[in-house]
């Protein structure tokens, strides 16, 4: 290693002639070291009123009263929405379900999949827009920002500035509402899977379990950096959305959208001056719309990925319209054919309704509607059927051959159950042990069954292993379990 120097060196490339022979560099020429990567830059969004803004605000409320409510929700005599990995039970409301029911995490992972591309072949990135848990909580974290240190040039001064007290008061204000906000954040996540009312009084008196500690903070800790601090950094460097939502996009997509054709040439202007005579569009060249974009990006430059279909842009633009006495429109959600053939509302909408929407919402119905008669026509108990490897026939008294087997039957209800198990397959076959059983609510217990059949003979079966059936019937008509199983006819 060469230790006599700790100056970064800098590489001048050599640029070469056709002949391929080197072109020195005039003599009096400086190095320049040239960077590959920008440098970040803090971005400040303004706040913007409006019909996109509304609604987006809408879906923040909608989704935290859902978040932050769901926990302390009671159904009967316990959480209403509970994942009890512990027990390996999950309770969402008046259903049970078991490890056994992955099938239904797939139906619904299918459901979410479908959603998104359809909702996405519509209108774009909807998701990211308003119901992204990146964007809705950097919503928040910006209008406690706001509280706290004022709006957006008021923040770009403060920062700009020295640090002073009040500086620093405003600043620490500001932290301590986005830790608060973080730690219910986090304290609700483990409130899904213990349950929360337990959680809280073990928060209260500092008697936290090791993974409740962990998960609350780290999850305290992942909204703190991420809605705080790296916001547009997660969806243009860390989410996997933004780089391919171009293959679910095409030129009939509503997409946030500059009418470029109406706008151009942009420039400044009085408001009593007529465009046409200025040689100008409709953009009056603000840069309002860049201003109050999360991510930073001037949409007058057209579609990019780091474009989260918000809306905030439009909502000014709108507003400016209003103030200089244009018509509103120049950025809006309309598609590519829309701007290019000049249609209207109705025929822009007409053209959504493409069969490339109609596939996806003909595949989501159906996996709705399947998901949903699957629930309801659930058999609400589980059986399975393991022979018992100690023994695996035996000659019983009256000369009758004996297989045993254990049951584990599991009860998927909130009330307490009645089951009667009978056999068949053989002739002769019969239940010798105990064949009524109760099992507890949510209780999940293995019942040893004996089973006896004929020696071989008139009613008896060759020896060999032979197919037998296990019915176990629930009372009141709740339903009825068939498992298939083996009984061994020893020669």
């Amino acid at each position: 290693m060469n230790t006599t120097t700790d100056k970064p060196r800098v590489v001048i490339p050599i640029a070469v002639s056709p002949d391929k022979s080197p072109i020195e560099p005039p003599p009096d020429a400086d190095p320049e070291l040239v960077s590959l990567y920008e440098a970040h830059k803090k971005i400040y969004p303004r706040s913007v009123q409006g019909f996109f803004s509304h609604w987006r605000w809408a879906m923040v409320w909608l989704t935290q009263i859902l978040f932050y409510g769901l926990p302390w929700l009671e159904w009967g005599q316990r959480q209403a929405v509970l994942f009890d990995l512990g027990a390996r039970r999950f309770y969402i409301f008046g259903l049970v379900l078991y490890p056994q029911d992955f099938i239904y995490l797939t139906g619904i992972l299918v459901i979410s999949a479908y959603s998104l591309f359809l909702f996405t072949a519509v209108a774009g990135r909807l998701w990211c827009g308003y119901a992204c848990p990146q964007t809705v909580y950097t919503e928040i974290f910006l209008w406690l920002e706001k509280l706290a240190e004022g709006d957006r040039s008021a923040r770009m001064r403060r920062d700009a500035g020295p640090w002073n007290a009040q500086k620093m008061g405003r600043k620490a204000g500001k932290h301590a509402m986005w830790l608060g906000v973080a730690l219910v954040t986090g304290f609700s996540f483990v409130g899904y899977f213990t349950p929360v009312r337990e959680l809280a009084g073990a928060f209260a008196h500092w008697q936290l379990g090791s993974w409740e500690i962990f998960w609350t903070f780290f999850y305290a800790f992942a909204t703190y950096g991420n809605a705080g601090f790296m916001r547009e950094q997660v969806c243009k460097y860390m989410c996997p959305y933004a780089r391919f939502q171009s293959a679910m996009f095409d030129k009939d997509t509503l997409i946030v959208t500059y009418d470029a054709e109406r706008g151009e040439p942009r420039g400044a202007r009085s408001k009593k001056a007529d465009p046409a005579t200025l040689n100008l569009g409709a953009c009056v060249d603000c840069s309002l719309c860049v201003q109050v974009c999360p991510t930073g990006i001037d949409i007058r430059k057209g579609l990019q990925y780091e474009c989260i279909g918000c809306g905030a842009c439009a909502d000014v633009c709108d507003t400016v319209m209003d103030k200089v006495g244009y018509a509103r429109g120049l950025v809006k959600y309309s598609t590519e054919n829309a701007i290019n053939q000049h249609w209207t509302r109705s025929q822009t909408l007409r053209h959504v309704l493409r069969p490339r929407v109609l596939v996806y919402v003909a595949i989501l119905a159906a996996a709705v509607i399947a998901m949903a008669v699957s629930l309801t026509l659930r058999i609400p108990f589980k059986v399975d059927v393991v022979r018992d490897r100690g023994a695996l026939a035996r000659i019983a008294e009256g000369g009758r051959i004996e297989n045993v087997f254990r049951l584990q039957i599991m009860n998927a209800t909130e009330a307490t159950q009645q089951f009667h198990i009978s056999v068949s397959g053989m002739p002769g076959l019969e239940v010798v042990s105990e064949n009524d059983v109760q099992i507890a609510s949510t209780e999940a217990r293995w019942v040893a069954v004996r089973v006896q059949g004929p020696m071989e003979g008139t009613e008896g079966a060759a020896p060999g292993s032979h197919t037998i059936h296990f019915e176990i019937k629930a009372q009141g008509n709740v339903g009825t379990v068939v498992e298939k199983a083996a009984f061994i006819v020893p020669r």
